[in-house]
């Protein structure tokens, strides 16, 4: 049975959500129709154009992305204290970037006269916008409904481009976001359109290696990871540790390494008790355990109790990759 998108976003739980969309038409949203001839490649650099946009806007980090042939995959972390950091005038100018917003807001913006009654409710439209600009669905809502809109107009039609609303995952432990995060990365290889992470186009672990081979630094607008013993906004694992997962889980989970486990694991999956064999289950096709939150058992219990239930499709599986 579906849940109601506002009981599955608990920030006391976690701030990170894994969420995806998939395009409802036979003709894609990316990649290259087999039936047509038709290429639509071109379209991918519309969906990361439009992440990176919104990130720079949103009180919202992009740590992971892949942008597939009819789908695309986010892993985002809700930055509470980034928003709660804006005074109203930054707020609403944000939010300008992506709508008009009332008369009454356009005034105040370009320096208008405005009453104390007035300027009152000005401020309760920033308080509106500063909820919105914490919001996954109005993340997702910006970023699908700009591509929607792109998309019908180049195919020259109209009507549904998605097949629903997004789907969202809680990641509700550290071991949960590192393993959602290189689930993401390796979509390409998964689906034996690229050989390696590094040349999986349209992917954050790409872009993360990219930028690290040329300057040492990691790209401005993904969260960082750590490059050193400090945690403070960073995702808690290091980016040495996370590029050598990675290349591991890449090469087992090939069609020509499938089941094919390396003696040499990579020490994170030791430091975060995940069980490498159960885990590489999870990167295969067809194998989603998972529904509403991924994590150990335990915290799927702590994370199902908050949302009033007693059992979570996928603790069983939790246990098996995560344990407790």
């Amino acid at each position: 049975m579906t849940s109601a998108r506002t009981t599955l976003i608990d920030l006391h739980t976690t701030p990170y959500y894994h969420c995806m969309a998939r395009c409802v038409r036979r003709a894609y949203l990316c990649g290259e129709d087999q039936l047509t001839g038709a290429s639509y490649e071109h379209r991918k650099p519309w969906v990361v154009d439009r992440i990176k946009h919104l990130a720079s806007i949103f009180a919202i980090d992009v740590c992971a992305y892949a942008v597939m042939s009819n789908h695309y995959h986010t892993i985002l972390h809700i930055n509470t204290k980034r928003a709660e950091s804006w005074n109203s005038d930054e707020v609403l100018l944000r939010w300008s970037q992506l709508f008009d917003g009332p008369l009454l807001v356009q005034r105040y913006l370009s320096g208008g006269s405005l009453g104390e009654t007035e300027r009152l409710r000005v401020m309760d439209y920033a308080e509106e916008y500063r909820s919105r600009l914490l919001s996954l669905s109005w993340f997702m809502r910006c970023l699908n409904e700009h591509l929607a809109r792109k998309a019908n107009e180049e195919d020259g039609c109209k009507g549904r481009f998605w097949e629903g609303r997004f789907k969202s995952q809680a990641l509700v432990d550290e071991a949960a976001v590192l393993s959602c995060m290189a689930y993401v990365d390796l979509n390409p290889v998964r689906a034996g359109i690229a050989k390696t992470p590094e040349t999986s186009d349209f992917t954050s672990i790409q872009e993360r290696i990219e930028i690290y081979h040329e300057s040492q630094e990691q790209p401005e607008h993904l969260k960082p990871l750590q490059l050193s013993n400090t945690k403070t906004g960073k995702i808690p694992f290091a980016l040495s540790d996370y590029f050598q997962l990675v290349d591991w889980a890449g090469r087992a989970v090939r069609d020509d390494k499938r089941g094919a486990i390396s003696n040499d694991l990579p020490p994170i999956l030791h430091r975060l008790g995940i069980d490498a064999d159960a885990w590489l289950q999870t990167l295969q096709p067809g194998k989603a355990a998972f529904v509403h939150a991924i994590g150990g058992v335990g915290a799927l219990q702590e994370y199902a109790l908050k949302l009033g239930k007693k059992w979570l499709h996928g603790m069983s599986a939790g246990k098996r990759v995560f344990g407790v």
